[in-house]
């Protein structure tokens, strides 16, 4: 890359791009661990009583949750 060119992403922009990157991958984990949950993930075993890892799925969520509302007050303080 140039120097103009790596100029551009320094700044505002590059918090905003790592806000909304942090943002997407937490939502993304949460839909993951969800679907490991209820049983739909590829992880997900055939019956999903027998889960056990559910409490491992029940602490993701609540771990990307709390990233993804961190990084979403992130944005907000940047507008």
């Amino acid at each position: 890359m140039s120097a103009s060119a790596v100029a551009q992403w320094k700044g505002r922009a590059m918090d905003r791009i790592l806000c909304y990157a942090s943002l997407g991958v937490a939502i993304l984990m949460f839909v993951v661990f969800l679907a490991d949950f209820v049983g739909l993930g590829p992880f997900a075993p055939r019956d999903a009583k027998d889960n056990p890892f559910s409490i491992v799925d029940i602490f993701g969520m609540l771990a990307s949750g709390v990233v993804a509302y961190l990084a979403f007050n992130a944005s907000k303080d940047l507008k």
